[in-house]
Parts: structure tokens; sequence; C-alpha cells
């Protein structure tokens, strides 16, 4: 009976000492606008990424974009696809010009199952005469 109450004791410290499998989820994303004279563009992307308790794992990416010219072009793009292994790509563009004036915005997005989801856009806009305006915007979740 001695014997008994030792293992029992003994197993319940390796249970105690050993982590619950936890299930973590992580999601990020950005976007942007850019705007001059009479175009605009703007674009984004997002993903999101989960483990559960028993270490499967569900990823999920989007992305988007719109460009709007008074009396000009405009043109917007979206692709995914899958890379090496377990990430997931998108690229999103955007862009519009009427003359030397435009703008344009550009997402890319970036979610490896399990472990990050990353972002970045950059945008840019110009009119002829004036100093071009450029903004970059990034985010990182591990």
């Amino acid at each position: 009976m001695r014997t008994r109450l030792t293992i029992s004791a003994v197993a319940l410290l390796f249970a105690a000492a050993s982590p619950a499998l936890a299930q973590t989820s992580m999601t990020g994303g950005t976007g942007g606008s850019a705007a001059v004279g009479g175009t605009s563009a703007s674009t984004v992307g997002t993903g999101g990424t989960s483990t559960s308790a028993t270490g499967g794992t569900g990823s999920s990416i989007a992305a988007g974009g719109s460009a709007a010219a008074v009396n000009g072009k405009s043109q917007t793009g979206v692709s995914m696809n899958r890379g090496n292994g377990r990430v997931m790509n998108s690229n999103a563009r955007a862009q519009a010009h009427e003359g030397g004036t435009f703008s344009r915005s550009h997402t890319r997005t970036k979610v490896k199952a399990g472990e990050e989801v990353g972002s970045t856009t950059k945008t840019m806009s110009h009119q002829p005469g004036s100093k071009p305006s450029m903004s970059t915007t990034s985010t990182t979740v591990r």
C-alpha cells in the first residue's frame, strides 16, 4: 500500500510539471490610402492563424483595393497564393492617374500557419510641381 501512494504522488508531480497545450491565435493586417488632385487609391490586407489545443492549425488571408480618378484612369489588382510549406501570401495594388498626378497603394500580407502574421502597406501620391508624399506601415505578430 505504501508503494501505491508513492507512485500516485510521483504521477501527480509529473502531471503538474508538464505544460498543458493551450489554444493560441494571432491576427494582423495593414491598410492605407493615398489621394491627391482628383485621384485616390486604397489597399488593405489581413490574416490570421490559430493553433488548437491538440496542435492542429488553421489560417486565413484576405486582401482588397480600390482606386478612382475623376477624369483619368484607375486600376486595381489582388493576387493570393500558397507559398512553400504552410505559408499564404496576398498582394493588393491600386493606382489612379490623371496626367502627371497620381496616387498608388500596395499591401503585402504573409501568414505562416501557427507562427506569424505580417503585413506591409506602402502608399504614394504625387502632383507635378510638388514633392511626392510617401508612407509605409508594417506589422508583425508572432
